[in-house]
């Protein structure tokens, strides 16, 4: 573990752009549950598709009775030794960008810049218009319904509101995919973190970076399908792995 570790660390000061995409991961040590392992939030509930939402007021309130629920599975969270060691290679300088799947704002939370994070997958803390994109707070989101047993439409044009997540068969967002893309291209080491790499079209970005000749490092606790595509594959605690690499980098 010493020897790979020595090389991560190489690696990471040698680069001269770091990207770091984390998942699901990155936040399970923190309390938070993923959506897709045996005992995730997605056997709970069964995901509500887009274009259900779309077609009746009442499978939109069940959507919202459902989200409140998982909300409440990550809103306590406080970022975990993951987020404090990303938060101190990226004030370290050595990581420029973060990618994230993750809904929870953990990284943000834990003092990095919004400017240097994007969320493929939305961001759960917060409602947005699906027209004019007005952003809304689940307190009055989750209040408007208890009042009036409906959910509420967006106060500025009165279109749909729904989480700021992206939901199953719902468009992934232009502007994040495309500036995620382009870290991806741009970048010459490329960092997964906490991952299992399955979700398309986010799993495609260390593909992305790879073809273009960045360096690939996946770290994981279980092994991934990208495994044998990457120059490093660490199988090990993140938090633990991370806040050796950021202790031993100036």
């Amino acid at each position: 573990m010493s020897e790979v570790l020595d090389e991560l660390v190489r690696m990471v000061q040698s680069a001269r752009r770091c990207v770091l995409f984390s998942g699901a991961g990155i936040s399970t040590d923190c309390g938070v549950p993923d959506f897709r392992s045996p005992s995730g939030l997605w056997n709970q509930f069964q995901p509500i598709h887009f274009t259900d939402f779309l077609k009746s007021p009442d499978i939109r309130l069940e959507a919202w009775r459902r989200y409140f629920v998982i909300h409440a599975a990550f809103s306590g969270a406080i970022p975990g030794p993951a987020h404090r060691a990303v938060r101190e290679l990226v004030d370290k300088g050595r990581i420029h960008t973060i990618i994230t799947q993750n809904i929870d704002d953990l990284h943000r939370r834990s003092g990095i810049d919004p400017s240097q994070i994007i969320e493929v997958h939305g961001n759960g803390t917060f409602a947005r218009c699906l027209s004019c994109e007005k952003r809304h707070e689940l307190d009055w989101v989750r209040e408007a319904i208890q009042r009036e047993g409906a959910v509420p439409a967006c106060l500025e044009c009165g279109g749909l509101v729904k989480s700021a997540t992206i939901s199953f068969g719902q468009p992934m967002p232009d502007a994040e995919m495309a500036a995620a893309r382009a870290a991806s291209l741009d970048c010459d080491l490329f960092i997964a973190v906490g991952s299992s790499l399955q979700v398309y079209p986010a799993a495609s970005l260390p593909i992305i970076a790879k073809h273009n000749r960045a360096g690939l490092v996946i770290i994981n606790r279980e092994p991934t399908s990208l495994d044998s595509f990457s120059d490093l594959v660490i199988h090990a605690e993140l938090g633990d792995t991370l806040a050796q690499v950021a202790e031993r980098i100036d």
